[in-house]
């Protein structure tokens, strides 16, 4: 897939799979809570794909193992998904330690880009 447009599935997918956690409080009182279970499922795994297609190439030892704790980021969000649709709240921390890594692996990623430049 081009560049392009795999920014533009990741910005929908995630702008969804944030909507859909935000709603999952609210849920049978605005929108009925399968519908939000299977967004929420269907974003999580659209991400999770993403972030399992863009594999790091390069010689940076730093960068493959962010790389690694980038694929482990992806994958606890559809397990979070199977805890949202078994009405477990442990979806939520596993959102939460997803949420946490990437931010994490995008500051790092930063600071090594930086430092490759110089």
């Amino acid at each position: 897939m081009p560049a392009k447009v795999t920014d533009y599935a990741f910005i929908v997918a995630s702008t969804i799979l944030l909507v859909s956690a935000a709603l999952y409080i609210k849920a049978d009182e605005w929108i009925p809570a399968a519908i939000i279970n299977y967004a929420y499922a269907v974003s999580g795994a659209a991400v999770a794909v993403i972030y399992l297609s863009n594999r790091y190439q390069g010689p940076n030892f730093r960068l493959k193992r962010l790389n690694i704790q980038q694929v482990i980021a992806a994958l606890l969000l559809p397990a979070s998904s199977y805890f949202m649709f078994k009405h477990r709240n442990e979806w939520f921390m596993l959102l939460l330690i997803s949420a946490f890594l990437q931010i994490y692996i995008v500051i790092i990623k930063l600071v090594e880009e930086r430092k490759g430049k110089t």
